[in-house]
């Protein structure tokens, strides 16, 4: 078996495509290195990535882990996803571009259901039932778009105690986003609606009615926003949440007229020049809850996935004076 080897992204690779820092900095062939980033077997900075034109930028460390569990089997799930797993509860960390739970029934290979499967799988030989599929709920979801943490139950007793921390907005969870423009530290408070009248999702405040709240429905949506650095025509943020409704982040954001980097629905009030990515920049990185049997403080931080870093760390070498 092939050790685990790290290599440094130097100058000559800052800004290069992984597949091309991989076959130079291993000394392998073009097949070889896009076959491990498309088997998961390369990381950026302990983070996967399975894209072959993720950038690279000088001090990224890339390292090959031969032993890694290999992508593209019917699920795609990586096990190291799990932070904590227990016999009443489950921690794992959302990729990007999964759904928590399904919204259709056509809706495959979500988050929840692939964890289930690797619980069916996990289970000892002489478990009862042994064709029945792992228990597991939900009390909460993130956007598909949105990567982190999330908690699972595993039992009635640990949902219930769960969704009791999730009512009295006991449980602790922050974000980091990247966002257009320059951001001021402030606490949003609207009440969000479904449509707030004009098609989209949003606060009823901000409608195009005036600002006027013209329905009982709104439920109040509180998001603390910290800005942490300033970048090239961008911010840098942690949001910490009050409440947790739907897109909240991301509405309130928009709403202020500094929509998240690669967002694409709520951006009606933005006037500047857009920053490309293909991807959400929204990160749930810190998840703190009471172990709902136990009574434990149990208090969880994931680092942001590798696109995420790497659109930080280009965007620090424009940083304002």
């Amino acid at each position: 078996m092939e050790e685990t080897r790290t290599v440094t992204a130097d100058a000559s690779h800052d800004d290069a495509r992984l597949d091309k820092a991989v076959k130079d900095l291993f000394d392998v062939p073009w097949s070889t290195a896009r076959g491990w980033i498309q088997q998961g077997k390369i990381s950026v900075n302990t983070v996967l990535v399975t894209e072959l034109d993720a950038a690279i930028f000088c001090g990224n460390e890339i390292q090959f882990s031969p032993a890694a569990p290999t992508q593209g089997n019917d699920t795609g799930f990586d096990p190291r996803c799990i932070v904590h797993m227990d016999n009443h509860l489950v921690v794992a960390s959302k990729p990007a571009g999964v759904l928590t739970v399904p919204f259709r029934e056509t809706d495959r290979n979500t988050f929840d259901m692939q964890i289930r499967k690797y619980l069916t799988r996990k289970r000892a030989k002489s478990a009862k039932r042994k064709g029945a599929m792992a228990s597991l709920m939900v009390v909460h979801r993130l956007d598909k778009l949105t990567s982190g943490l999330l908690v699972f139950p595993r039992s009635v007793e640990a949902k219930d105690g769960l969704v009791e921390q999730f009512r009295e907005h006991s449980v602790t969870r922050q974000y980091l986003a990247l966002v257009h423009g320059m951001v001021k530290s402030q606490t949003i408070r609207t009440h969000l609606m479904e449509d707030r009248g004009d098609g989209i999702r949003g606060s009823c405040e901000s409608s195009p009615h005036g600002g006027v709240r013209r329905s009982q429905k709104g439920k109040l949506a509180i998001t603390h926003v910290e800005v942490l650095e300033l970048l090239k025509n961008a911010s840098l943020i942690k949001c910490i949440l009050d409440t947790g409704r739907t897109n909240q982040i991301r509405i309130h954001l928009g709403e202020q007229g500094h929509p998240l980097i690669g967002e694409r629905t709520y951006t009606r009030n933005y006037k500047g020049r857009k920053i490309d990515s293909k991807y959400l920049m929204l990160h749930a990185g810190v998840l703190g809850f009471t172990h709902p049997i136990t009574g434990e403080s149990m208090h969880f931080e994931v680092e942001p996935p590798a696109f995420f870093q790497q659109m930080q760390q280009n965007l620090k070498r424009f940083q304002p004076e």
